[in-house]
């Protein structure tokens, strides 16, 4: 790269991490374009909740636009901020409250992962490329690199970021040697869709804040509600997409309970990719057949064309590489379990620290090389910290051993019983 020329960022992958990169470049100057597989904008919409905490708000506070980030605020669900775990019959073993340690302060916001995609693309008209999935890139004389595209189409840019998820192409032409395994855990996730006859049919405690159920052993289950109102003025963000499938799956207007069921593939005891969406209900339900009537409703009475499989892969860390104008974020470098709740913020953490590197570098406060070897140094730690910390939750969650089940309640009831104690084993929850 010449050291009087502005730099061109190529991103492969519109997920979030990508996207968040994309308006922080863009609002600073520099010129960036991304490539997205999917044909349209609504193409990879999800109907999920996703938890923000302190490290993704704070990246997307910096990222985004003042007004968009005021928007991502008003369009957070309300309430819930404590957590809580309980026994599959419903009894408490811990409770954590708004006003009991740093966990629960100001950053944390639970938001629909459509509303926050239609965030990210909102200021980035001219921006994203749809149709357009990576293919492979080349290294030119210069230093620069050409990124080609399936549809046949290339690009040069001073640097490539893949983003493009846990099967990223950029990942395997750049690192062949980088796996991406399975754990063995299979989730079947729901949604109980909250109106005013549905509400006053489910327990209070279950629209308290989100909760972790924790049964003998072998298995677990998450939940968490998502409250929300559509400020005015957003419903173009925060509204129904035009062009999705009906149903509550995407619906993003009704309120919910978001639960997930989580088990070793073999304790399922069929092949669960050839289940419809109502066959994954039905075996969830006979999955907590014994469990407290309570949580019962939640898993029965959802929308049985909701549930959802999802196999859980991880990625195995891996020693730093060679620093090059290539470089990665998000799911294309540390692919994690989604048990800690922080894969969605490790990339929006990736994505400040690289736009930062990249700013500095086109701002000429430092070499580009150099900004991109520190950013990289950094996301290698806290990145594959995060892989090995949520692949404890995961396998914690459906582990057999009914000894450390006991040992882990008896913990969480000595806990609850000892506020000094919640606030120190807590302080962080939920901010790594």
């Amino acid at each position: 790269m010449a050291t009087n020329t502005p730099l061109h960022v190529i991103v492969a992958g519109g997920g979030i991490g990508g996207l968040a990169l994309a308006n922080g470049l863009r609002r600073a100057g520099v010129s960036v374009s991304v490539h997205e597989r999917e044909t349209q904008r609504t193409d990879r919409l999800q109907g999920f909740r996703i938890h923000i905490n302190p490290h993704g708000s704070a990246a997307l506070a910096e990222l985004l636009s003042p007004e968009l980030f005021s928007t991502f605020v008003a369009c957070a669900g309300h309430g819930g901020n404590g957590f809580g775990f309980v026994t599959e019959q419903l009894r408490e073993l811990l409770q954590i409250d708004p006003d009991e340690g740093e966990q629960t302060s100001s950053g944390h916001y639970g938001i629909s992962r459509i509303t926050l995609r239609q965030l990210l693309l909102a200021d980035l008209d001219g921006v994203v490329r749809y149709g357009s999935m990576f293919d492979r890139y080349e290294r030119l004389p210069d230093g620069r690199v050409r990124a080609h595209f399936a549809d046949g189409t290339s690009e040069v840019g001073d640097v490539l970021v893949g983003a493009d998820g846990g099967t990223s192409r950029v990942r395997a032409q750049l690192l062949p040697h980088a796996e991406r395994v399975d754990t063995g855990i299979v989730t079947i996730a729901g949604k109980y869709g909250l109106t005013p006859e549905s509400r006053a049919r489910l327990d209070a405690r279950l629209l308290r804040n989100p909760l972790s159920v924790i049964p003998p052993s072998g298995c677990g289950m998450f939940l968490a509600p998502h409250e929300f109102e559509i400020p005015e003025g957003a419903e173009r963000i925060a509204g129904n997409q035009a062009g999705l499938p009906a149903g509550l799956l995407h619906d993003n207007t009704q309120p919910y309970v978001f639960w997930a069921f989580a088990a070793k593939r073999e304790r399922y005891g069929t092949d669960l990719e050839s289940l419809s969406p109502v066959a994954l209900h039905d075996l969830a339900v006979r999955m907590t057949t014994g469990w407290a009537p309570e949580l019962r409703t939640l898993v029965v009475d959802s929308d049985p064309e909701t549930a959802t499989l999802l196999p859980i892969k991880t990625s195995v860390p891996i020693p730093a590489w060679e620093t090059s104008t290539v470089t990665l974020l998000g799911d294309a470098i540390h692919s994690m379990t989604p048990f800690a709740g922080i894969g969605a913020n490790t990339a929006l953490r990736d994505a400040q620290g690289l736009c930062r590197a990249l700013v500095a570098a086109e701002r000429r406060e430092h070499g580009l090389l150099e900004g991109l070897r520190a950013y990289g140094s950094d996301m290698i730690d806290y990145g594959f910290a995060a892989v090995r910390t949520s692949l404890t939750a995961a396998n914690q969650s459906v582990s057999d051993s009914r000894f450390a089940r006991e040992a882990g309640k008896l913990v969480f009831r000595t806990a609850n019983a000892i506020p000094a104690m919640k606030r120190k084993m807590f302080a962080d929850l939920g901010a790594e």
